[in-house]
């Protein structure tokens, strides 16, 4: 009779040892904020939320890791298990990683191991649970991508600079990345190797099982073209941009019955809920049991832009329910035209709508939301990263209300407050149908549906996101391609002018 034999824990090892020079900074570059969060924040949450992983220890820059015991302790991750000080070079800083990784092993017991750069964010789970499977059959294992560009070797000859000594075939060089992954036992033995070399030093610790235990296979592991490490400053650029861009799925809930456990008792307050995506919201919310406050200009007489207006009915609905716990804004004017053509009361329309309204609406909600540690749900537009001609008010205001969602989430996290985005594509809303008359059927998303993925979204953890909603890539499908697919499809999108 065969025994069943466990599979052995896997470990993420983050290192976290660069100081940021390199990028012009006087704090270690995996500290600086991209997207509203450290850099490290990002590269521990993908870790945290993988199944494949069991345990996370941190090697972060010397001095500094009480900064991430902070960020631990207030992001909540549970897999964290250590954080201790990295060495002077990459190599002493993975030597600490193996002792502490060896600390409290029975004999002859392994662990995997993923070593990963703290300043690469944007990590897919893919590409570790790949590299997690890989160690079933293999000691090591590293993660590249084809290189793009042409390779060349050069020599330098004195003052007449650098000379081509050879250019290797473009079509087997590869451009390595993290995570690398060894079995425990594996990668302690060739640092032990090494330890004897006099001349010993690598830049990663795949070169020091190549080197040292030559007769050890490294499978490699196809890993993301977006997978990029901080660097250089414009990397600090392309990752805020890649974080920004790229969409997020909303996590949806099981069945009928978890979405009336969550909202039963709760109070809902949707600006813009006389028609269109806010009723729907507003009864959706409401045939789950929560008590909601559907506001309009046409039903009960509520300005958006009014903050009187804000204020008497965020205050009406706290004094009658004794809570609020998520506030929802969609609210918004579509005037389509040459901006050196419009009249001064058009654009202070569209600047108070679109704009001031959900400033004034954040204000007056917070504490509420602070109290009930609720959700402001904004909405934005799909023009928001790149205006067009005739939309320049409406895309530089919705513009405004995806960096708005994004400084509110990182300015109230301390208190739990989420506040979170809708980006919907074309949809059947009684607004658009005003600016655009009446388009063929099937073309547009409907009403009901952006609803839904807003109930979704307010029901979970995100904080700070944009959730792109797609007729031809709905939001739970989208969920399955990276980031950087999603990030590059609603970039041409938009660029075509869906919204």
């Amino acid at each position: 009779m065969s025994q069943h034999i466990a599979k052995p824990r896997t470990t993420a090892v983050i290192l976290a040892g660069g100081t940021g020079q390199r990028v012009g900074l006087s704090i270690p570059k995996q500290l600086l904020k991209i997207a509203g969060k450290a850099v490290i924040e990002h590269t521990l949450t993908t870790f945290e939320k993988a199944d494949s992983i069991d345990e996370i220890i941190v090697l972060m820059a010397p001095g500094y890791v009480a900064d991430v015991e902070k960020i631990v302790a207030k992001a909540g991750f549970t897999k964290v298990s250590k954080i201790i000080e990295g060495g002077a070079t990459r190599n002493e800083t993975t030597e600490r990683a193996i002792a502490a990784l060896s600390e409290g092993l029975a004999e002859g017991e392994d662990l995997n191991v993923l070593f990963h750069d703290a300043v690469r964010p944007l990590l897919s789970q893919r590409v570790i649970d790949d590299c997690v499977a890989a160690l079933e059959r293999y000691q090591a294992v590293d993660v590249a991508i084809p290189s793009a560009d042409t390779i060349i070797v050069t020599r330098t000859h004195g003052e007449d600079g650098e000379f081509i000594t050879d250019i290797p075939d473009r079509s087997r060089l590869r451009r390595g990345q993290t995570p690398q992954a060894f079995k425990l036992s594996t990668i302690r033995r060739a640092y032990e190797v090494a330890a004897k070399d006099p001349n010993f030093q690598a830049t990663d610790d795949c070169t020091v099982v190549l080197r040292y235990l030559p007769d050890v296979p490294i499978h490699v592991v196809a890993g993301d073209e977006y997978n990029m490490k901080v660097t250089q400053p414009v990397d600090v650029f392309i990752a805020d941009k890649l974080f920004q861009l790229a969409s997020t799925a909303a996590p949806e809930q099981n069945g009928e019955d978890a979405y009336r456990q969550l909202l039963t008792g709760k109070t809902l307050v949707v600006f813009g809920g006389s028609y269109g995506i806010g009723k729907d919201i507003a009864e959706l919310a409401e045939s789950y049991g929560a008590t909601v406050y559907a506001l309009g200009r046409s039903t009960t007489g509520t300005h958006v832009e009014n903050p009187e207006d804000v204020d008497d009915a965020l205050s009406r609905a706290y004094a009658e329910t004794g809570r609020i716990d998520y506030v929802v804004n969609t609210a918004g004017v579509l005037r389509i035209g040459k901006l050196a053509e419009t009249d001064n009361a058009t654009i202070e329309e569209a600047l108070k709508v679109n704009y001031l309204a959900p400033v004034q609406i954040a204000r007056s909600a917070y504490k509420y939301l602070a109290e009930t540690k609720g959700q402001l749900l904004l909405f934005t537009s799909s023009s928001y990263t790149r205006g067009r001609a005739e939309y320049s008010l409406y895309s530089s205001t919705k513009a405004a209300v995806v960096n708005l969602t994004q400084a509110l989430s990182d300015e109230w996290a301390g208190d739990g407050v989420r506040v979170n985005c809708i980006n919907p594509e074309r949809t059947a809303t009684p607004m658009r149908t005003k600016a655009f008359g009446q388009e063929p059927a099937g073309t547009l998303l409907s009403s009901e549906a952006v609803a839904r993925t807003s109930l979704d979204v307010l029901l979970s953890e995100l904080t700070g996101h944009v959730i792109d909603v797609r007729q031809q890539d709905p939001t739970a499908a989208a969920g399955k391609a990276s980031g950087f697919e999603q990030a590059l499809a609603s970039v041409l999108d938009r660029q075509e002018g869906v919204a």
